[in-house]
């Protein structure tokens, strides 16, 4: 059975980046992130918010790899599972019922 992989676009280091630096390097900032850095902007030394590249759309081919290479499903044990976290009626439990 092949291994799960967490996809390399889910995983990268953030650098920090000061409000300070964003103003008087923000062109530069921009430009590490369109080359693919992610980049927290911090006031104060907390963070408040992040600059990353805008990924493509995907295409209809790369969809499609991407569910060819999902692992297959054991409805069976999916539903114990489901029933197990669930015990009761799930509409019931969530109100829909």
């Amino acid at each position: 059975m092949e291994a799960l992989r967490i996809p390399g676009d889910t995983l990268h280091d953030m650098a920090d980046v000061t409000i300070r630096e964003l103003r008087n390097e923000g062109g530069d900032v921009v430009d590490r992130a369109a080359r693919g850095e992610r980049i927290v902007i911090t006031r104060s030394g907390h963070p408040v918010a992040e600059l990353r590249p805008v990924r493509p759309p995907l295409t209809a081919e790369a969809l499609l790899e991407r569910a060819r290479r999902l692992p297959p499903v054991d409805a069976a044990a999916l539903r114990k599972d489901i029933d197990e976290v669930f015990p009761e009626d799930l509409g019931e439990t969530l109100g829909w019922s």
